[in-house]
């Protein structure tokens, strides 16, 4: 192709903080034609799906992983040959025999490009990757790749810091283990991944690295607290191959969980791994109080039935949690402290003065929190559109990072699982958190007479650190009663 170049388009943080995000599928192959917006891959990260639209035009000249992958932001993964004269200017002349290593390439987003995806592309100021060491023996540069594209499907991957069984070239080169004696006393791992094995009480000078350049990724941390649990399941991991036996969940084209007959293992990672993460996160740094109300929802639920025959709700979903909802974000603002976050570096309360209601989801990858924003504003049939819309959109696997980003408060609906009640463990972040249990007849005392009555049992969990006894049941109490006489919208709106 006349005047063409290889541009490089590589994995953009789709979402704030995320480092990594696997593979899920690729929709076009070497060969084909992609146009400006053509979506190319889906991937996902630790908190959605995300389709990826490519940049620019051009002719797909290779695929640098492939499905299953789980690769860092930053690294390229798709190599495009596109047209014209104009446009290799801007670039800093890439590799052309290997392009897959060249992350460092400032030019790959145009600057007058609008986004075609919340949260789209990465940002001219993000941290840049090491360049990547090239192996000095060829001989050794072939063994790494085999381990590594056994690990995530790349090519070659670096040597010997990278690849603990390099070290028998020892006896030969005497010289050649000063090299990888440096990194072994500070070992290579992002910020993240320090922060959970100090969070786990796992020594990274202890872990065997499979990432690019020697790094220590999250599967190692995790791939090294399991072994330490269960010595016996994890004995192979001593022989040379080890790197392949930690991170089966790295595996291009491994299955979805693995069948011993007796046990099935199944790989964590992306929303499961994320959430995980999260609620240890949480409940072991807010200090958490739950209390609980049982109460007569009766009028709420016939309340429910009428708004579905009124034409102002028509094509909306009405249910119990709609008005539930309308109900937590009155006692909210009769009680806005209960609408905070504690800012640990700074050593502050944070009030909102917005509310940005999560719901939690559970969906086939796993629990989720999308919120709505500015729900606080919003009447009763737009609180309704938006919660239909919510479920909808994480029932299809299609919820964005932005939807889960910036939450205040949230509920969480164990009573369509007929439970009925449970100490919920807070969203990261935020101060409290709401769930509400099965409603169904129950015998109750309603003016002086035992009759059947629609009962349910609210409990509210709270960080203890900016949520005082006192303000916790002003909250929960404000949203029972409202339940119980849902005329009270009215009144205390």
């Amino acid at each position: 192709m006349t005047n063409a170049s290889v541009r490089e388009f590589k994995m953009p943080d789709v979402g704030e903080g995320l480092t990594e995000a696997e593979i899920l599928k690729w929709y076009v192959q070497p060969g084909d034609t992609v146009t400006d917006g053509q979506v190319v891959c889906e991937v996902e990260t630790a908190k959605a799906a995300v389709e990826l639209p490519i940049p620019y035009d051009g002719v797909v000249r290779s695929l640098h992983f492939p499905e299953g992958t789980t690769v860092d932001v930053g690294t390229s993964i798709i190599a495009v040959e596109v047209a014209g004269g104009a446009a290799p200017a801007q670039e800093a002349a890439p590799a052309a025999p290997a392009p897959a290593a060249e992350p460092e390439q400032p030019a790959e987003q145009p600057a007058a490009r609008q986004p075609v995806l919340v949260g789209y592309g990465v940002a001219t100021s993000s941290t840049r990757r090491r360049p990547r060491k090239q192996a000095q023996d060829p001989a050794a540069r072939q063994a790494a790749s085999a381990v590594q594209s056994e690990l995530n499907g790349h090519g070659a991957a670096p040597a010997a810091p990278a690849t603990p069984p390099a070290a028998p070239a020892a006896p030969v080169a005497p010289v050649a283990p000063v090299a990888p004696a440096a990194p072994a006393q500070r070992p290579l791992a992002k910020p993240p991944v320090r922060k959970l094995a100090k969070d786990l009480g796992v020594d990274l000078a202890t872990v065997t690295p499979t990432g690019p350049d020697g790094v220590v990724t999250r599967e190692d941390v995790h791939a090294a607290v399991a072994a330490a649990q269960a010595p016996q399941q994890t004995a192979p991991a001593a022989q040379p191959a080890a790197p392949a036996v930690p991170a089966p969940a790295d595996r291009p084209a491994a299955p979805a969980s693995y069948d011993s007959g007796r046990e099935t293992r199944i790989p964590v990672k992306g929303v499961r791994k994320a959430t995980a993460a999260a609620m240890v996160g949480s409940a072991f740094t807010a200090p958490h109080v739950t209390e609980f109300v049982t109460v007569d929802v009766t009028r709420t639920m016939k309340l429910v039935e009428e708004l579905k025959q009124d034409k102002e709700f028509a094509g909306l979903r009405v249910n119990p949690l709609l008005l539930i909802a309308k109900a937590l974000l009155v006692a909210i603002r009769r009680n806005p402290d209960i609408n905070a976050s504690w800012d640990e570096a700074a050593q502050e309360i944070v009030v909102k003065h917005y509310v940005n209601l999560g719901i939690a989801a559970a969906t086939p990858r796993g629990l989720i929190v999308p919120n709505i924003k500015d729900a606080h504003a919003k009447t009763l049939p737009e609180l309704a559109a938006s919660l239909g819309e919510l479920v909808s959109t994480a029932r299809e696997g299609k919820t964005s990072p932005s939807a889960m980003q910036g939450g205040t408060v949230t509920i969480t609906n164990v009573g369509v699982f007929g439970v009925d009640t449970g100490t919920p463990i807070l969203n990261p972040g935020e101060s409290a958190i709401l769930a509400v249990g099965a409603i169904k007849p129950q015998p109750w005392v309603h003016k002086g007479k035992v009759k059947p009555r629609q009962v349910t049992t609210l409990a509210l969990s709270f960080d203890h650190r900016l949520v005082d006894g006192e303000l916790g049941s002003k909250v929960l109490a404000d949203v029972a009663a409202i339940l119980e006489q849902p005329k009270r919208l009215i009144t205390w709106a």
